[in-house]
């Protein structure tokens, strides 16, 4: 487990169109679509145990898939109920900030605030 600020949450929040965000400690604000969150899911139903290949097929998850409930895991991950009846996948920090959008395609902004009503 991570202590480094950078993979230190402070707060979630799921917002009603689905959106994710986080707060990290080190100030950064990060909001993932839910279905990006969806398929990154890497249970053991979403990703082989043995090989570690993905198993889980994007086109299969509804592109309108929403957290119903978000739960803390410790101190360090968050587990998220889906709408589409999925509850097993737990989201480490330190992997929600490697998945962070604003982080791997900076000339992309975030969704605006009405976008998130």
């Amino acid at each position: 487990m991570s202590t480094s600020p950078r993979t230190q949450a402070i707060n979630y929040v799921a917002f009603p169109n689905g959106e994710i965000a986080v707060s990290w400690a080190d100030g950064h604000e990060s909001y993932y679509p839910a279905h990006l969150l969806r398929c990154a899911c890497a249970c053991a139903h979403c990703v082989d145990e043995m090989s570690g290949r993905k198993t889980l097929r994007d086109e299969d998850v509804s592109q309108d898939v929403r957290p119903l409930e978000i739960h803390p895991v410790g101190r360090y991950a968050i587990a998220i109920k889906w709408s589409d009846g999925h509850d097993t996948g737990i989201y480490s920090f330190d992997q929600l900030r490697r998945l962070c959008p604003s982080e791997s395609s900076p000339s992309e902004s975030s969704p605006s605030e009405s976008s998130r009503e």
